[in-house]
């Protein structure tokens, strides 16, 4: 099978190309990957080319040696990524130690792994552990509402969560773990990275404060979804900021309860 005709490389370029419609990916903004699952690597095992050239990740991921990540490229447009996946992402293997990759696929014509390779994989780490290696995507990108609440509200877990909770019913069903803020920090280095990681472990979604939006998922779809859930919320939310700046009614605390209740998922408390 030809690496294109791959499903999940399929989902991968159609993901691109939605997140590239909504506006957030500007120029080469944003980034985006996949940790492959072993049957589909042994689909596509013969398109890959093994190399013995290897390159430091700069941070080291024991968890994820000799995995397969399919990665959107540096300074790539998303744009561009449904119409030449081979020159605008790639596929990378995980050395044994999980300190190195070798470039397996892709990534022609001097392209290379987004600059956020390390954030990326750190996380996939994380969240392979922290879900038994149910999650698999991880998905960063700008969406223009959630930014500007930056500048504006708080940069604290609790508030954000719950800002964005009040906007729209399906939100805390969607994340009932809540929303983890980051304060800005100079992006792909190892410090924002670790601040992530920290609130990966508990949220699915974390906020980059001036930057962004950094989301991780089971599966296209739903990290896709988390992403658009996070971003229209944030847009009813500011559209209300910009109407009255004070809600006359809202969501209650009980009413955050039985909405728990009724479709089965755990409310933290500390948002309550």
């Amino acid at each position: 099978m030809k690496v294109t005709d791959a499903e999940f490389v399929k989902a991968f370029c159609k993901m691109c190309k939605n997140g590239n419609a909504f506006g957030w990916h500007e120029r080469n903004g944003g980034n985006l990957s996949y940790r492959i699952r072993e049957d589909e690597v042994e689909h596509i095992k013969a398109q890959l080319h093994e190399s013995d050239v290897w390159k430091e990740i700069g941070v080291s991921v024991p968890r994820l040696a000799g995995e397969y990540f399919l990665v959107t490229g540096s300074g790539k447009f998303f744009a561009n990524v449904s119409d030449n996946p081979e020159e605008n992402a790639g596929i990378i293997k995980i050395d044994e130690k999980g300190e190195k990759y070798s470039v397996v696929w892709g990534f022609l014509n001097g392209a290379r792994p987004t600059s956020e390779l390390p954030t990326h994989l750190m996380n996939h780490e994380v969240k392979k552990i922290y879900t038994d290696g149910r999650y698999r995507v991880i998905y960063h990108a700008h969406p223009a509402n959630l930014i500007a609440l930056t500048f504006v509200l708080p940069l604290e877990d609790k508030v954000f969560t719950r800002e964005l909770w009040e906007t729209m019913t399906e939100c805390p069903v969607i994340f009932p773990k809540g929303v983890g803020v980051v304060k800005w920090m100079v992006p792909g280095g190892r410090e924002i990275a670790l601040a992530t990681v920290e609130k990966m472990k508990e949220y699915d979604v974390t906020v980059w404060a001036h930057h962004g939006l950094f989301a991780a998922g089971e599966d296209f779809d739903m990290t896709f979804g988390l992403m658009h859930t996070v971003e229209k919320a944030s847009e009813v939310l500011v559209k209300i900021m910009s109407m009255t700046g004070k809600r006359r009614q809202s969501i209650t605390s009980d009413d955050f309860k039985s909405l728990g209740d009724a479709f089965g998922v755990v409310i933290p408390e500390k948002f309550l």
